[in-house]
């Protein structure tokens, strides 16, 4: 599924954005029933960020199109990401010491979870906070021993889920 910006100007009748009008509006279209060179932008998006291609010209064409397609679409033409039910979001409070959130991040990582987001506020009275939201989809262990495992790291003042949607 794509999702692409809808015009409602009286001027014009357009499939993208009018950035004068106050409020943009968005559709959620089967990605089959559009045609394929908003398939093809997504693919040459998809191909620039995962650096298999280098440049927008190499992307446009291993993707099949023209280069004033990819610019005509590419700030509105998006994927469709449905949020998924394996997710797990944490907080937490760490130490203000150097490489306490990297130690964090490592106990993630070889629990298998893959990290979405990450904000950490600024130090204050030498701590900071740090919310984490992970895909749990490959987790070794459950959500409760990967927070014990966190808590348990140095540095580490305190930790708890805030969120957990679909324990496995």
């Amino acid at each position: 599924m794509l999702i692409y910006k809808k015009c409602f100007s009286q001027q014009y009748n357009c499939p993208w954005v009018v950035y004068s009008l106050s409020k943009v509006n968005y559709l959620l279209i089967d990605a089959s029933i559009l045609p394929d060179v908003y398939k093809k932008v997504i693919e040459a998006k998809t191909l620039l960020l995962s650096g298999e291609a280098g440049s927008v010209s190499a992307a446009v064409k291993m993707a099949g199109i023209s280069r004033s397609a990819y610019y005509k679409y590419k700030d509105k033409v998006f994927e469709y990401y449905e949020n998924s039910d394996d997710s797990l979001t944490l907080s937490a409070r760490l130490e203000d010491n150097a490489g306490v959130l990297s130690s964090v991040m490592n106990e993630l990582y070889l629990a298998g979870a893959n990290v979405l987001s990450v904000n950490q506020s600024v130090p204050v009275n030498g701590s900071a906070g740090v919310t984490i939201t992970v895909r749990t989809t490959n987790l070794a262990v459950t959500s409760e021993e990967l927070i014990e495992k966190i808590k348990r790291t140095d540095g580490v003042q305190s930790a708890e889920a805030v969120s957990n949607i679909k324990e496995r």
